[in-house]
């Protein structure tokens, strides 16, 4: 996979850019792709060294539109620890 594909897009939450201060950084990633790729994929396209990554299935929500039932999708979170002195600009 290539690491475009592996990032689909930093999460920005109210609860994401208080964990800055921890240097961690939270990332909407592809189902498939394993902690080592997300590792791999942060530390080339940001240029930062990772110390620990985290990840967790968020699951898809009942929604209900024009009284038609549905699931939204589901995906995966990644939330990623730097090292020392290491810090991501994402805005």
């Amino acid at each position: 996979m290539n690491v475009y594909e592996v990032i689909r897009e930093p999460l920005i939450t109210e609860k994401g850019t208080k964990q800055e201060k921890v240097r961690k950084y939270f990332f909407r990633v592809d189902r498939r792709a394993g902690k080592r790729e997300i590792r791999d994929a942060v530390e080339r396209v940001f240029n930062v060294r990772v110390k620990k990554v985290n990840t967790m299935l968020i699951g898809g929500k009942w929604k209900r539109v024009r009284f038609q039932p549905g699931k939204t999708a589901e995906w995966k979170k990644a939330i990623v620890t730097l090292k020392e002195g290491q810090k991501i600009e994402l805005t």
